[in-house]
């Protein structure tokens, strides 16, 4: 597996780790392995006190799943990649360290998710588009996400959200409480890093404990569901009519 899908830099006791695959950061089984590496490397790491994740280009934070190589492969093996893609974003939420997302560029479907998964999400205005368009292609938000979703701006807002499959402009993803912040896009990382940071020079033990008591619910929730929430997702991406859409999507790739 490259090391060159994910770049990592340290700065004082924050990693920003940068997504590498191409334009696009699409997401397959071999980045989200690597996520998965990194996040549990800076769970245990003790020098490492905060997360920034971002994109090293400023057309896309993540377009999302890799449809040209998922299409193809196999029932069970999509079902291990959907599998590793819920424990990687369940890591990554659960994550006992302060975690932001620097969001250059689209963060769409799997990539919107992705960033949803972190404490707080920064943006660069101009058009820059965030949200969940899986309903578009036949499959629903895979069940982690939508908990996750919903914790974080409110059922009704996460209803429309989900039920329309609209992408948001920077703004309009501030309004609804999907991004915390719409920055220039030079000061974007930078800033993603200041806030960090400043939730570092918290004692761990207390940042930890206020946002597990913010997670643990969630994950509860998510993980007593999994197997038949996974199942349901395959389910989906296998029918005739999403992967009629799916095919549709493949053509933005």
């Amino acid at each position: 597996m490259s090391e060159d899908l994910v770049q990592i830099k340290t700065e004082g006791e924050v990693a920003i780790v940068r997504l590498c695959l191409g334009t696009t950061n699409a997401l397959g089984p071999d980045l989200i392995a690597r996520l998965a590496d990194v996040v549990q490397r800076i769970r245990v790491d003790s020098t490492v006190r905060g997360l920034v994740l971002t994109s090293h280009n400023d057309k896309f934070f993540s377009i999302g799943f890799d449809l040209p190589h998922l299409m193809g492969v196999s029932r069970a093996d999509f079902a291990t990649f959907f599998r590793a893609f819920n424990l990687m974003c369940l890591s990554l939420y659960t994550l006992p360290k302060p975690t932001a997302a620097a969001i250059s560029g689209h963060a769409t479907a799997g990539g919107c998710i992705v960033t949803l998964c972190c404490d707080y999400r920064l943006v660069a205005g101009g058009r820059k588009l965030v949200g969940l368009n899986e309903i578009k292609l036949g499959v629903p938000v895979p069940y982690a996400a939508d908990c996750i979703l919903r914790e974080t701006v409110g059922s009704r807002i996460a209803r429309d959200v989900v039920d329309s499959g609209e992408f948001y402009t920077p703004d309009a993803a501030l309004e609804l409480g999907l991004v915390d912040e719409v920055l220039p896009m030079q000061d974007l990382v930078r800033r993603a890093t200041e806030r960090i940071q400043a939730l570092a020079s918290i004692p761990s033990g207390a940042f930890a404990a206020i946002k597990r008591s913010r997670t643990e619910v969630v994950e509860r929730e998510i993980r007593s569901r999994l197997d038949e929430t996974d199942r349901a997702f395959v389910d989906c991406w296998y029918s005739q009519a999403a992967r009629e859409r799916l095919k549709e999507a493949m053509g933005r790739f």
